[in-house]
């Protein structure tokens, strides 16, 4: 028989977070060994539950939850979600602007589907949270990394982001916090990335599914506040904020000008309507979860259990030889730098593999990431600090052998 082929549509997707070697984890795991994982953002494993008022709601109301409701969305979700908005400073959003979807992750499919076309381009950050360039390579489009430079805090690079624009780029994305590296963008940063889109008639795609996970006292500035004037579609739901990863419970926001783009959210309507709706009985967590006690704070605050677990990674892993790494203001991960004279990395994968077969730890490499250069990392810091310093001493283990083969100890 001839062999069934994968569509060349996916030739250029990849989602290496949940790739090769963790299947390669997967068997390891069948063999009776214990993996620490710290590839995933996924709080539930490692003890961060949704809230008991946002299960409750959810069971309370399965009753209710049996049917489709509205392609877009429960209207209790929804109006909960346009008043977010209305606190976050987004201007121009009515009920009609908002989706919900099965996450984040389905919305971000469905608003690439919907505007490109074969060659258009989108720039999308490099670190990036790879489901971005894959929706983008999916829906026919061509990713085009610009550049998050670390000497500056991983910062965007404006001037590359210029260099990069051409007849065929249609939009621009930020993901602010950002996943991997933590960074969190001050208002003048997001006002170049604002007069870039303005100058070039780019759309922009924020995503902000980290908008509360922020530490030291930072606070996040959404995008859209600062482009009234521009097409913004931003993205936030409960996987994060509320470590509800499961519920699959996300939305995009329309706000700031739409008049021009009408031919456009008729193709986000067709999209929405084509998949009926969203899973029903998460959208009842959403309401309550925006509008009640923000158990986040508690968590990012000094002493809260997520800043001790960034403090404590961070401390670990830069004091190994060679490792070096910008400490985050936001999300849940590091994103560390091997000094490439120090540790002779060609193919960063295959040395996650070897961490991997011989310390049982799993991490994801940078290029995962579509990072340039095999040197980097991401490190996800959700494991309690006793399990954090097991990780790291083994990374650090592995890494001290590493430099013993190499001759740069």
């Amino acid at each position: 028989m001839q062999p069934i082929q994968k569509s060349q549509k996916l030739a250029n997707v990849c989602y290496d977070i949940r790739g090769p070697v963790l299947e390669h984890a997967k068997r390891m795991e069948e063999e009776g060994h214990r993996i620490i994982k710290l590839n995933i953002g996924n709080p539930a494993p490692f003890g961060f539950f949704a809230p008991d008022e946002i299960i409750e709601d959810v069971i309370a109301n399965l009753q209710n939850a049996s049917g489709y409701c509205d392609s877009k969305g429960l209207f209790a979700a929804r109006k909960a979600i346009m008043h977010y908005a209305q606190q976050k400073h987004i201007p121009n959003v009515g009920m009609e602007d908002i989706y919900i979807g099965n996450g984040v992750s389905e919305l971000i499919v469905m608003a690439m589907q919907a505007l490109l076309d074969n060659g258009d381009e989108v720039l999308v950050p490099a670190p990036d949270y790879p489901l971005w360039t894959a929706a983008v390579s999916l829906a026919g489009g061509r990713p085009v990394h610009y550049l998050c430079d670390e000497a500056e805090g991983w910062m965007p690079s404006i001037a590359d982001i210029r260099a990069k624009i051409t007849p065929r780029t249609k939009a621009l994305v930020v993901i602010n916090p950002n996943n991997p590296t933590g960074a969190l963008y001050p208002d003048h940063i997001l006002q170049q990335l604002v007069e870039v889109a303005r100058e070039f008639g780019l759309i922009l795609y924020a995503d902000e599914i980290y908008d509360k996970v922020l530490f030291d006292g930072a606070k996040h500035t959404s995008i859209a506040a600062l482009a009234p004037d521009l097409l913004v579609c931003t993205f936030n739901g409960l996987s994060k904020n509320y470590r509800a990863c499961g519920y699959r419970a996300g939305w995009m926001i329309l706000a700031g000008e739409k008049r021009h783009a009408k031919d456009y959210i008729e193709g986000l309507n067709m999209l929405a309507s084509m998949r009926l709706c969203a899973n029903v009985p998460a959208q009842y967590a959403i309401q309550t979860a925006l509008g009640g006690y923000q158990s986040i704070d508690d968590l990012v605050a000094p002493g809260g259990r997520l800043a001790r677990q960034r403090d404590l990674a961070w401390e670990l892993l830069t004091a190994i030889p060679g490792v070096t790494c910008v400490k985050p203001q936001g999300a849940l991960y590091l994103f560390p730098r091997l000094d490439p004279a120090i540790y002779p990395i060609e193919d960063d994968q295959q040395f996650i593999l070897e961490l991997l077969q011989q310390e049982r730890v799993l991490l994801v490499q940078g290029s995962g990431f579509n990072w340039v250069a095999p040197d980097h990392f991401r490190v996800v810091f959700l494991p309690n600090s006793d399990d954090l310093t097991e990780a790291i001493g083994r990374i650090a283990r592995f890494l001290e052998n590493y430099r013993k083969q190499h001759g740069t100890a």
